[in-house]
């Protein structure tokens, strides 16, 4: 399914996104109509449209059209895209007039197999927005996977670990979970599991992975998943930790949206 403002899209309309890439999105997955953390899905698209387009987004209608996409029963996966179809190349400060696409594909079934992860030096543009700009994230996930591996995980220049291209990491130090302290795009999943399970937060460099018991990444559409390889360094495929965090977050109601 593909809707813009709730109509049928057309090709043409998807012109500027497909060759300008400007815009924001979030990733919902739907299960049985519900939406886990579907408030901070919302309040992300208010708060990046605010910060592309510099007007508000309203988050009522926005559930409204994504309710569209969304079946009754089953798992669904349903993105929103928010774009101006008449933002032009050469004066992207006067698109103010933000749209809504609605996207949907099926959800896959959970916990996906681990992930073996190669780092890659790279810091996201504008980290705090979910843009829709992924050249650089498929460029360096392409990479890692000719290498031998699944994915990238996104280092800086002093080998501070920040995030995979579209999911957060989390660490088990064999006492607490660890969120890495960087600046980097904040999920829903990763802040659900804040509120659920006692962490701390702080700067994790790749040096420090010797030290690190086991590691998992979180997205909506992943939930939570086991990492089992960064850099060659071998981690346990499975642990105790990653399947407390896994009921943690199924056990975390969804809201219907």
């Amino acid at each position: 399914m593909a809707e813009l403002n709730g109509q049928p899209v057309e090709p043409s309309q998807l012109q500027t996104l497909a060759l300008t890439n400007y815009g924001h999105f979030t990733s919902m997955r739907v299960d049985d109509g519900r939406v886990r953390g579907l408030s901070l899905h919302l309040e992300r698209l208010r708060r990046d449209c605010r910060t592309l387009f510099g007007v508000d987004l309203d988050p009522q209608r926005v559930r409204e059209l994504a309710r569209r996409a969304a079946p009754a029963t089953g798992s669904t996966t349903v993105r929103v895209t928010v774009f101006d179809p008449r933002l032009d190349l050469g004066h992207p400060s006067e698109a103010r007039d933000p749209q809504v696409l609605v996207t949907s594909r099926p959800a896959g079934a959970l916990p996906l197999p681990p992930l073996r992860v190669q780092a890659a030096t790279y810091v996201r543009d504008v980290p705090s927005v979910k843009s829709v700009g992924l050249f650089a994230t498929l460029h360096h996930r392409r990479q890692a996977q000719l290498s031998g591996f699944d994915d990238a995980l996104f280092v800086d220049q002093e080998g501070v670990i920040s995030k995979g291209g579209t999911w957060n990491i989390g660490f088990f130090d064999g006492n607490r979970v660890i969120w890495p302290n960087a600046d980097c795009l904040v999920g829903v999943t990763m802040e659900l599991l804040k509120a659920a399970h006692d962490h701390d937060t702080r700067t994790v460099r790749l040096n420090d992975l010797p030290n690190v018991t086991a590691a998992f990444a979180t997205n909506a559409a992943i939930g939570v998943r086991a990492i089992s390889s960064i850099d060659g360094i071998e981690l346990p495929e499975s642990h105790a930790i990653i399947d407390a965090l896994r009921k943690e977050y199924t056990e975390i109601e969804g809201d219907l949206l």
